[in-house]
């Protein structure tokens, strides 16, 4: 019995051998597979770390595009009002301007009363950074002005302002209503033909 129980301690050795090669091979799969896996996860790791810095930056850029938004509600957003007063203003002028040199002391009083009306409505406009366009004597610029016509000068610079026929208004830098002027050009020489 000695000699068959040998023998199959023997197999037995071996069988627990092969076994144990089998379960080492096991663990290196494993041990490889567990780095595959790790590989893995730290690659989608590193994705959804990309991902979630875009999509903080996406927030930032909406959060900005919301403040600057509301910044130019506020800053334009008395532009209509503003746009739809602006007729008063040249009605005003234009009694004014109506009025002219007469000495009737009624018709004077009543001038003053429009210039004071006309002065203190302008100034409460400058309040809320609306402000006028009156380029006289300026080079010509197509962003604040819109030539009506052009006249021979020849004291004025070419492509200057000569005069304005309507005052330009501009609501924090934005034009609100561009000034209609008369640009200056230069005199036509005129030749005498002989013959």
């Amino acid at each position: 019995m000695n000699d068959h129980t040998a023998g199959q301690a023997d197999e037995h050795n071996k069988d627990a051998d092969l076994d144990m090669d089998q379960d080492t091979d096991g663990a290196a799969m494993t041990l490889d597979q567990a780095l595959l896996r790790l590989a893995e996860a730290e690659s989608l790791i590193a994705g959804h770390q990309t991902e979630v810095l875009r999509l903080h930056a996406d927030a930032q850029n909406i959060r900005r595009r919301a403040e600057q938004d509301i910044e130019k509600a506020h800053k334009y957003g008395q532009e209509r009002l503003v746009s739809d007063l602006l007729p008063v203003i040249d009605n005003l002028e234009r009694a004014l301007q109506a009025s002219g040199g007469d000495d009737n002391e009624l018709l004077q009083a009543l001038k003053q009363g429009v210039e004071l009306t006309l002065k203190s409505f302008v100034d409460c406009l400058r309040k809320f950074n609306v402000d006028v366009l009156d380029p006289v004597g300026e080079p010509f610029n197509p962003l604040f002005h819109q030539a009506i016509g052009m006249l021979e000068s020849k004291t004025a610079e070419p492509d200057s302002v000569l005069s304005v026929m309507q005052k330009g208004y501009s609501l924090n830098g934005r034009v609100l209503r561009p000034a209609m002027v008369m640009v200056a050009r230069a005199p036509t020489d005129s030749i005498d033909i002989k013959a």
